[in-house]
């Protein structure tokens, strides 16, 4: 695939499986053996299509109304980087802190390494902290 095909991936991504929740989106665009980083506790390491749905079902439970925004998307070879924020509301209790109803807004950074149209590895880095200061 070229960049923007790589690029064009990240974006229909974030658009497909946060905004849409589309969450087969994910098992067309992961590849089975894709490996994430970034997602939760340091560290933490998620595997395959299967691990982060449950992850994605998770943080949907916990927040209605996700707004993903790709402000920045570019690649280079085989990978992308997209600078992202967010906005969504807290409506569940999936994340271990009881719903407030609070908007909140996030921001974070994706890296991906794509191979035959699908990502396998991926690396994220996003403003959890400010999160969590925001439904305390």
């Amino acid at each position: 695939m070229s960049v923007e095909e790589n690029v064009a991936l990240m974006q229909r991504w974030f658009n497909e499986v946060w905004n849409q929740r589309r969450l087969d989106a994910i098992g067309e665009m992961m590849a089975p053996d894709a490996v994430i980083r970034g997602l939760g506790e340091a560290g933490e390491v998620v595997r395959g299509p299967a691990e982060f749905r449950l992850f994605a079902e998770r943080f949907q439970k916990a927040f209605s109304g996700i707004q993903i925004t790709v402000e920045d998307a570019f690649g280079s070879g085989d990978k992308v980087a997209a600078r992202w924020s967010g906005e969504m509301t807290h409506t569940g209790d999936d994340i271990g802190i009881l719903a407030t109803g609070r908007t909140v807004r996030i921001s974070g950074m994706t890296l991906a390494r794509v191979e035959n149209g699908k990502v396998v590895e991926g690396w994220n880095c996003w403003d959890q902290l400010g999160l969590k200061q925001q439904l305390s």
